[in-house]
């Protein structure tokens, strides 16, 4: 224990000489925790400032070679002081409160990501621009980003709604409300989220409260896990309509659940889909 201390001691002290010669440099020794941090820095070409990140922080390709310090469950302090990061960007709601206290009790440098709404993914790339020096690529990326946003609810408006169960986890049954991020995406493809009332952010629900609610279309996303889910017996609900008329949907995950530029592209994917279920039900009236 007196061994690891001493080393940490030292690697501290190493940073700190570090950061403070850098002081006057913009930041380009940069630890990101969070998948979507890292997507949103390469979206602006600052991926090579990147030094350390976490797990799933697996898009573009060159990512997954960049030095792995922690995951969900925590980081691991002296790994992140081993690469002498001039800043570390954190998850508000993603990383412990307990790991971001640490670093700034060292005097590093720790910037929020806060993103919570399709809108502040704009202002997230705006700010990633200002701390990397990366500016004039950021404000390009946050323009498109919009234009695109607004042009795919132009575009899905004034069509038809659906009843739609988002099963956002199988086992325990696990769905979104209309306090989500999903939920927002949802409303972009001009669809009803069954659950959209539900008093927490992502209700664990039962089969019974499905059935309930009668969806037209179940979306299940594709998640990359060490494990993957158990799969739903869907075809033994035939009084859901969804069940009875085969509307299933299945949507990316990755795409879909990250705070990044790419997200648009798994939201035009599902509205693309939910819009081919609403043809359907359209040509049985």
């Amino acid at each position: 224990m007196v061994k690891q201390a001493f080393m940490l001691f030292i690697v501290v002290l190493v940073w700190t000489k570090s950061a403070q010669a850098q002081s006057d440099k913009a930041f380009n020794r940069i630890v990101a925790l969070a998948p979507h941090i890292v997507e949103n820095l390469y979206a602006i070409g600052a991926g090579n400032k990147i030094v350390g990140t976490v797990e799933y922080a697996d898009y573009p390709e060159a990512a997954k070679k960049i030095p792995r310090i922690g995951g969900f469950h925590g980081i691991q302090l002296e790994k992140v002081l081993a690469l002498k990061p001039d800043l570390v960007i954190v998850w508000q709601s993603g990383n412990k409160e307990g790991d971001i206290e640490k670093l700034k009790s060292l005097g590093i440098p720790v910037v929020y990501s806060v993103a919570k709404d399709i809108h502040h993914v704009p202002r997230e790339l705006i700010k990633l621009g200002r701390l990397t020096g990366r500016e004039a690529q950021a404000k390009l990326k946050a323009d498109k980003f919009l234009s695109d946003y607004h042009a795919l609810v132009e575009k899905y408006k004034n069509m038809p709604s659906l009843d739609v169960f988002y099963q956002l986890w199988p086992s325990p049954m696990m769905t979104v409300s209309g306090k989500t991020w999903i939920h927002q995406t949802l409303s972009t493809c001009q669809v009803r989220n069954v659950f959209a009332n539900a008093t927490t952010e992502y209700p664990q629900i039962s089969l019974e409260n499905v059935i309930a609610k009668h969806p037209q279309v179940i979306i299940i996303p594709n998640e990359k896990a060490k494990k993957q889910p158990p799969k739903v017996d869907w075809g033994r609900w035939t009084e859901i309509p969804a069940v009875k008329h085969n509307q299933y949907i299945e949507v990316d995950a990755d795409m879909l659940h990250r705070f990044s530029t790419r997200m648009l592209t798994g939201v035009k994917d599902m509205c693309d889909k939910l819009h081919a279920s609403r043809t359907y039900y359209g040509k049985r009236t």
